[in-house]
């Protein structure tokens, strides 16, 4: 390994092991900043018996040992530097305005996110001078981002419960402090102010979404335009806490919103149409693809980080070079934990989709010699490859986190997942044409509907089953720790280093 290398590990290292500690205990900035003059002095220190080594002996063998001690002394500082820094921006982003709790207030504030449509509810997040405000609201009258309302109701603290199908209790606050909201209400009177108050790109993305949305639902019935419009546009729109609990039961709830695996498909369309370019010229256009495609879905956090992991998995597949991407795999997390540093302990779609990432990465080019026998067509070995990789590497901390373990997870996967792209494609055709002529769009809406039925059958049929899905009442940490460590061993030993011209062939 080289020294930029090194330097480099140890940055990310530090910088992750300073929001993490800081995630769980808070030391007061004050101790960030000692951390960080630690590892100044440290360096000024190794530095200054360098300079004055180097001037009073001149042997060769002197300086090669003062310059790897000088190189591990700035790794060190480094990694302190780092360190220090995870904590401060983890300590500004925890910061937020104080609003009186416990009684009833009023306030004024513009919806600051898609509001959040349920079966009998719509969450709205409004934001007043700093603060953001979860706002439970009913259905009727709708309202939409950028709109300025006046909200009065009891202002209240969000409270932890427990999850009725795993019977353990969610850390709802945290999950919402990630986000930056620190306070709800529930049912208060609304009223509206005015339109148009928010960003004026992401009005007429969202605006251009909510349009294609309503083509689908006109075309589809539910539940399958809800399930339509999660796959093409990551709308938020409820499903039924039934039909939501047997996509968890068999392990396919990764589908019911945006993810990586469909932003991918957007790209893999793009790259079939430009398929005769060279390949670099394919890779730009299919990250642009990506990119513009995260831009028209309003780019949420979870798009863009999906987005971001997606462009990742494409890297890896076009280029063949693992450990460039493992790098860029690591930079894109470091960049994601500065913009947001609660994501690394208190959101567990970024968890899971960095660890999916990682096992597309290294366990993947294992399995490819073993499937062999199965056919390339319409993707199908890919599919498999990426499903087993996937299930097999976020088994441990799934079961950590949620304690369920879904026993059919893998055919029912390998049973939709082939389905989706065209699900996906003919979907986005009705949607389309039907801003034109529903004459047209109809034939595209009826191919998809089929396909959503046999993916929502699927789903039912597997649910019913009494074996499908076990409950685990505690998975230990520890557990999780040596898993992980054992995968990282086999790697080592076994992954192959020419894996990724494999995956692009």
């Amino acid at each position: 390994m080289s020294r930029a290398d090194k330097i480099f590990y140890a940055a990310i290292a530090g910088l992750v092991f300073g929001i993490f500690l800081r995630s769980f205990v808070d030391f007061g900035i004050a101790f960030a900043w000692f951390i960080f003059f630690i590892g100044a002095v440290f360096f000024i220190y190794c530095f200054a018996k360098h300079i004055l080594q180097k001037s009073s002996d001149r042997s060769l063998r002197s300086l090669q040992t003062f310059e790897n001690v000088f190189c591990s002394a700035f790794i060190v500082a480094i990694f302190l530097f780092f360190f220090a820094l995870g904590m401060v921006r983890y300590e500004f982003s925890d910061r937020a305005a104080s609003l009186t709790v416990g009684r009833n207030v009023s306030i004024e504030g513009i919806i600051a996110d898609e509001p959040d449509e349920r079966e009998q509810i719509t969450r709205l997040v409004v934001e007043s001078g700093g603060a953001k405000v979860l706002i439970t609201a009913n259905k009727e009258p709708r309202y939409s981002y950028g709109d300025k309302i006046s909200v009065s109701g009891r202002l209240e603290r969000p409270d932890n419960f427990k999850d009725e199908t795993t019977m353990r209790e969610v850390d709802y606050k945290s999950y919402l402090a990630k986000e930056g909201i620190y306070y709800e209400m529930f049912l208060p009177q609304i009223k509206l102010l005015s339109r148009g108050e928010g960003n004026f790109i992401a009005e007429k993305l969202f605006a251009f979404k909510n349009a294609f949305i309503e083509n689908i639902n006109q075309l589809i019935p539910q539940p399958h335009s809800a399930l339509l419009a999660g796959l093409v546009v990551g709308a938020k729109q409820s499903l039924g806490k039934k039909l939501l609990d047997d996509f968890r039961t068999v392990g396919v709830i990764h589908i019911v919103v945006l993810s990586g695996y469909n932003i991918t498909i957007i790209a893999r369309f793009i790259e079939w149409i430009f398929s005769a370019f060279s390949r670099n010229k394919r890779l730009i256009l299919a990250a642009s693809a990506m990119i513009l495609f995260a831009i028209m879905v309003g780019a949420s956090a979870t798009v863009v980080r999906a987005t971001i992991m997606a462009l990742i998995a494409v890297l890896a597949r076009g280029t063949g070079r693992i450990y460039a991407v493992t790098r860029a795999l690591l930079i894109a997390g470091a960049l994601m934990l500065l913009h947001n540093p609660k994501i690394l302990v208190f959101d567990l779609s970024f968890q899971l989709s960095f660890l999916a990432t990682v096992g597309l990465i290294y366990i993947s080019p294992m399995i490819i010699p073993k499937v062999k026998w199965i056919t390339e067509k319409y993707g199908l070995r890919e599919i498999v490859v990426a499903t087993i990789a996937t299930q097999i590497f976020v088994l441990p901390f799934l079961l950590y986190k949620t304690g369920l373990l879904s026993l059919v997870s893998l055919p029912v996967n390998l049973l939709i997942l082939a389905a989706i792209p065209f699900t996906m494609f003919f979907g986005f055709c009705a949607g389309m044409f039907g801003f034109v002529w529903n004459v047209i769009a109809t034939p595209f809406a009826w191919i998809a509907y089929a396909l959503l039925a046999y993916e929502l059958a699927i789903v039912e049929w597997f649910a019913r089953m009494s074996f499908a899905s076990i409950m685990i009442a505690s998975f230990p940490a520890w557990l999780v720790v040596l898993w992980y460590a054992a995968y990282g061993v086999i790697i080592w030993k076994l992954h192959p280093r020419n894996s990724f011209q494999q995956l692009s062939n």
